[in-house]
């Protein structure tokens, strides 16, 4: 009988005590971040299979581009002594070795305009952005002056003289590369390399020796496929770009920016213009014997989705912890408010319930927009929780009360997500405001006597 009492006031202090019930629906929320976990795995790993899907897709259409030349390369003859002990003289045999070496010319002028034409392409329920683009580049080469290495002009090997582009993506190209130079119009050719940038050299240019005593100009124009960013070395002592696009979100990144006067960015899309001296960067524009890698040097625009789908469940995701203690909160003031006993298992149930916003949430919105994935799964477990709540709660106007909280939270967290700058700020603003109304909302209930 003792026994029973016992157990009868253990299951009293439960549905009485206010630190039970608090201990109870804290536990319950620690326990629901379980599942919140998990549907925060199924965010990753649906967006690292989209990544791998846009990946693919590039690959086929045409990965990233990036640009240098076109660049003069001659070759020259060094000579080499060497020194050989002869044992039967007692003496070391002087002999000398050719060995042939490439001197590297910059352009003194390098003008680029490029057009970039944009366009989604759609691979299942993935789609990437990739551009095709054409590029028109001009400019002129100095006067050929190797006296700064005191090579005589008979070493100099002007037949074997060629110019060459680098560029990483010679799969996107759409057109047959020629380059005008002076006139003579050099065909160009793909030349095996391990690098990032291959290679695109011409034929030999013919009777070389007769222009190289004067600057030459030179124009070539091509038609590339490509992904993700478009960029540009600047190798020219005076390198001028201009690039406009019909995409509404670039990016510009790398060692240089563009003129903040005549940049442009719209929902029609983007115009911007680089300016590069060669005082700007940390390179010369002569190269003997080997040519370095000058990415580090590039500059462009990168075509990216501000916020794409799964950033966005993502972000709202990062806020269920938030719906969830929020609500069981509102439920647990209700509880105290009205004297109605609600059922740790009822608040799993509606833990769950909040749970599923972000399944419901993930899976529409990869076959539809995200606001109407975000209207539909907000509806849905706005509907279920609320037919829930009526009938645990015996009445219309709590039920009512915590569709109207749920719908304002809802709401806030929608307008966050969309907010990229002043995110923080919104969001620590709304909290503040929210701590302020369940302050105002528990001020006369009887902590004590609970």
């Amino acid at each position: 009988m003792e026994d029973y009492q016992n157990e009868n006031n253990v299951k009293n202090w439960f549905k009485t005590s206010i630190t039970a019930k608090m201990l109870v629906v804290g536990a319950l929320i620690v326990v629901l971040l379980i599942p919140l976990l998990f549907v925060q795995n199924l965010i990753e790993e649906r967006k690292f299979r989209q990544q791998d899907v846009i990946t693919e897709t590039n690959d086929k259409w045409g990965n990233a581009i990036t640009l240098s030349g076109p660049i003069l390369k001659i070759p020259y003859k060094t000579y080499q002594e060497q020194r050989v002990y002869n044992k039967k003289n007692e003496d070391y045999d002087v002999t000398t070795k050719e060995v042939i070496k490439t001197a590297y010319f910059l352009p003194e002028q390098l003008d680029i305009t490029s057009t970039v034409d944009s366009k989604p392409l759609n691979r299942g329920i993935y789609e990437s952005v990739v551009f095709t683009t054409n590029i028109k580049s001009k400019g002129q080469f100095p006067k050929v002056d190797f006296s700064g290495k005191d090579i005589k002009d008979s070493d100099i090997l002007w037949d074997k003289a060629t110019i060459f582009l680098q560029t990483s993506n010679l799969k996107g190209i759409k057109n047959t590369i020629e380059v005008n130079l002076g006139g003579k119009t050099l065909a160009m050719t793909p030349v095996f390399g391990n690098g990032n940038l291959n290679t695109i050299t011409s034929t030999v240019i013919e009777d070389y020796k007769d222009s190289a005593s004067k600057s030459m100009a030179f124009a070539f124009e091509m038609t590339v496929n490509g992904s993700k960013s478009l960029e540009f070395i600047p190798i020219g002592k005076e390198t001028s770009v201009s690039m406009t696009s019909n995409w509404h979100s670039p990016s510009f990144f790398g060692r240089f920016l563009p003129d903040d006067e005549t940049k442009t960015v719209s929902k029609d899309g983007f115009t911007a213009t680089w300016k590069v001296l060669q005082i700007n960067r940390q390179f010369e524009q002569v190269f003997y014997e080997n040519f370095p890698n000058l990415s580090d040097f590039a500059f462009g625009t990168e075509l990216i989705i501000p916020v794409d789908e799964y950033q966005k469940s993502e972000r709202s995701a990062k806020y269920g912890f938030m719906v969830i203690g929020l609500t069981f909160l509102v439920f647990l003031l209700i509880q105290l408010v009205s004297k109605i006993y609600i059922h740790p298992f009822q608040y799993l149930m509606i833990g769950l319930a909040l749970v599923m916003f972000y399944t419901l949430l993930i899976s529409i919105s990869e076959h539809s927009s995200f606001l109407k994935a975000y209207l539909i799964a907000a509806i849905a477990v706005l509907g279920l929780i609320g037919l829930y709540s009526r009938s645990i709660l015996k009445g219309i106007k709590f039920p009512a009360l915590i569709l109207a909280s749920l719908s304002a939270l809802y709401g806030f967290i929608y307008v966050i997500i969309q907010l990229e700058n002043y995110a923080l700020l919104v969001g620590s603003i709304g909290l503040f405001v929210i701590l302020g109304i369940i302050m105002f909302a528990s001020r006369k209930i009887d902590w004590v006597n609970n």
